[in-house]
C-alpha cells in the first residue's frame, strides 16, 4: 500500500515539475517579446513602459498564474490580463486541468481582469471543446507552439501580447 500512495506522490510531483516549467517558459517568452519596453525585472516580475507612457507590469502569481496590469496615472491599476498555464502534457486529465482553469478565470474576471488566457501542454487538444469547457478563456495557445518562433501560434500570441501591453512592434 505505501508503494502505491508513494508512486502516485512522485507521478503528481513529476507533473507539477511540468507546470513549473511551463509556466517559466511562458515567462521568459514574454520577458524576450516585450524586451525593448523593460524598465526593470526580477525573477518573478517584469515592468515595461508602455507606448502610451504607463507603467505595465507582469507577474507570477498563484492563481492566475501570470497576471498582467497597467498601472493608471491615479497610482490604481487595471487588470489587462489573467493568464493561467496547464503545462502537463497528460491528455487524459487535460479536461480537469481546464475546468481549473475556468474557475481561476471566473475569479479573476471578479477582480476586473478583462481578459483571461489558458495555455496548455497538451498539443493535441481540441480548441473548440476546451472552449465549451472553459467559457472564460478568450483565447487558447499550447505551449510548445508559442515557444517555436515563426509559427502562426506563435506570431498570433506575440501579436496578442504586445497589443495588450501597448507595446509597438
Amino acid at each position: 500500500m505505501t508503494l502505491l500512495t508513494l508512486g502516485a506522490q512522485l507521478r503528481g510531483g513529476a507533473l507539477n515539475l511540468f507546470g513549473a516549467r511551463a509556466t517559466q517558459k511562458v515567462f521568459e517568452l514574454i520577458k524576450t517579446i516585450v524586451t525593448p519596453a523593460i524598465t526593470e525585472s526580477t525573477p518573478r516580475s517584469i515592468e515595461l513602459r508602455n507606448a502610451a507612457g504607463r507603467i505595465v507590469t507582469v507577474e507570477f502569481a498563484s492563481d492566475p498564474d501570470i497576471c498582467i496590469r497597467e498601472k493608471l496615472p491615479s497610482g490604481n491599476f487595471r487588470n489587462l490580463v489573467a493568464v493561467e498555464i496547464k503545462g502537463g502534457k497528460d491528455y487524459s486529465n487535460i479536461h480537469n486541468r481546464i475546468g481549473e482553469a475556468e474557475k481561476s478565470h471566473q475569479k479573476a474576471r471578479k477582480e476586473g481582469f478583462v481578459e483571461c488566457w489558458t495555455i496548455v501542454g497538451v498539443h493535441s487538444l481540441d480548441i473548440t471543446k476546451a472552449g465549451k469547457e472553459s467559457p472564460s478563456t478568450d483565447l487558447f495557445f499550447r505551449v510548445d507552439a508559442i515557444t517555436r518562433p515563426g509559427s502562426d501560434e506563435f506570431r498570433h500570441f506575440r501579436e496578442h501580447l504586445l497589443s495588450r501591453v501597448g507595446v509597438k512592434d
